[in-house]
């Protein structure tokens, strides 16, 4: 007898491989599985603008990534002490407003350039709820704390979801024709407004989201992150303390899932491989000594020179450049 539901996720095998380039954008999801996916030496690039919670707010941070178009120093504004752009989260915003300016164009065109190379765009769309700005009709991606009064607070339609994320994927298509873009709604709870809230918000997108896969077959797929917390796991102890957001172990569960969906073989063997060197990269000898230190350094540059040797494409990350350079 089965006490519990398993989701099948095994229809896009192949699609992924240990070597591709990935682009992680939308909610702190996103951070989750992108976190594993760097700790595997895969090349992800994740959230360049910060955490983005709504769909328009994602397919504005595409065009913006896409058409390669920085920040104006008019868009910026300063409060708290400090200066934010509505379309970046707030570990953006700094005191000196030129680097601020400069730190949130530098990763837009960094964006650019990795996803022109791209083989898939990851996005976890978190809610339907948007904040749109009074004085410019604009969806903020990050309200930065002011006052509620200068926004306006929307329930984003399925069709109105539906036909942003269709053009941003028009867009995508053209900018590089071979991406392949994986959806996935948020299996985090937002519950500020209430559970009847946060249910109709993953309803909607889930509905959304069915529409543009269906639509768009041979370009998007869906990764049911929210089902498996929901209906395989569907437990308060896979949920961390404040009872929001997935538990490690969830996390875990799901980022193995993740794995059994779009890798092969290949690709998961390369993945356990590297995720027990990047373990090793983060360890630091429990030993003062000089020698043990060295011996240590020593020893995990040759076990990083003999996995380049077997996964090359591994040489351009930035830690294991690190490594071998040091």
């Amino acid at each position: 007898m089965e006490f519990r539901t398993v989701i099948n996720t095994s229809g896009s095998v192949g699609l992924l491989n240990h070597s591709d380039r990935i682009l992680m954008l939308g909610s702190c999801f996103s951070d989750n599985i992108g976190a594993r996916l760097a700790g595997a030496m895969v090349n992800v690039m994740i959230n360049p603008f910060g955490t983005i919670y709504n769909p328009m707010s994602v397919a504005s941070s595409v065009s913006r990534i896409v058409e390669n178009r920085p920040i104006a120093g008019m868009e910026l504004f300063q409060a708290n002490g400090v200066w934010n752009s509505y379309a970046f989260h707030s570990r953006y915003s700094m005191s000196d407003k030129s680097l601020a300016l400069d730190r949130m164009n530098r990763s837009i065109a960094q964006a650019n350039e990795h996803l022109r190379q791209c083989n898939a765009l990851c996005i976890t769309l978190g809610t339907a709820v948007t904040y749109r700005l009074k004085t410019t009709g604009e969806v903020v991606s990050n309200c930065h704390k002011q006052p509620q009064y200068e926004f306006d607070k929307e329930m984003a339609g399925v069709d109105e979801i539906t036909r942003t994320l269709l053009q941003m994927l028009e867009m995508l298509q053209r900018f590089n024709p071979t991406l392949k873009v994986i959806f996935t709604v948020s299996p985090i709870r937002h519950i500020a407004d209430g559970l009847d809230v946060n249910s109709l918000s993953k309803a909607t997108l889930r509905v959304a989201v069915g529409n543009v896969v269906a639509k768009m077959p041979q370009l998007a797929s869906y990764f049911p992150a929210y089902e498996i917390m929901n209906d395989d796991l569907r437990d308060y102890r896979f949920y961390a303390s404040d009872m929001i957001h997935p538990s490690e172990v969830a996390v875990e569960y799901i980022w193995q899932a993740f794995q059994a969906a779009y890798f092969n073989d290949f690709s998961t063997q390369a993945i356990a491989r590297c995720e027990r060197v990047s373990k090793r990269l983060m360890h630091r000898p429990m030993s003062n000594s000089r020698e043990t230190v060295e011996r240590f350094m020593a020893d995990t540059r040759t076990v990083v020179r003999n996995l380049v040797k077997e996964y090359p494409y591994i040489a351009e990350l930035k830690q294991v450049r690190d490594v071998l350079e040091g």
